[in-house]
């Protein structure tokens, strides 16, 4: 029913930018937060950033002043900027929405395939 696609993963060395996008595409009806959470080997499953559909931002404490979060309602994409990467932030990130499909009351949780991220000291 909805579909998320990421893209712009990357090995970069500390210090670096990388830039990552998702989309959604599918009966989509209308879509609340959009977000980025991230998993490193052994670990749980973190939030990045999340962003709301008027745009309101909440962004884990390891990331703080070094992501950016943004959004494009109208194409049903979200963006995160990496800035000032850290060995630390090497993980699989995933994109996630919570989307109203067409023809179905209330949304559900929609998650992409996971992009890589890897940050070399």
């Amino acid at each position: 029913q909805v579909q998320l696609v990421e893209s712009g993963g990357g090995l970069v060395q500390a210090g670096g930018s990388l830039r990552l996008s998702c989309a959604a595409s599918g009966s989509i009806f209308s879509i609340n937060a959009m977000g980025w959470y991230r998993q490193a080997p052994g670990k749980q499953r973190e939030l990045v950033a999340a962003i709301t559909s008027g745009g309101s931002t909440n962004y884990g404490d390891s990331v703080k002043g070094r992501f950016t979060i943004s959004r494009d309602n109208a194409k049903n994409t979200v963006i995160l900027q990496m800035n000032s990467l850290k060995p630390e932030d090497t993980a699989v990130y995933y994109c996630k929405s919570h989307t109203i499909v067409v023809g179905v009351v209330g949304g559900s949780d929609y998650w992409g395939q996971g992009t890589q991220v890897t940050v070399s000291s």
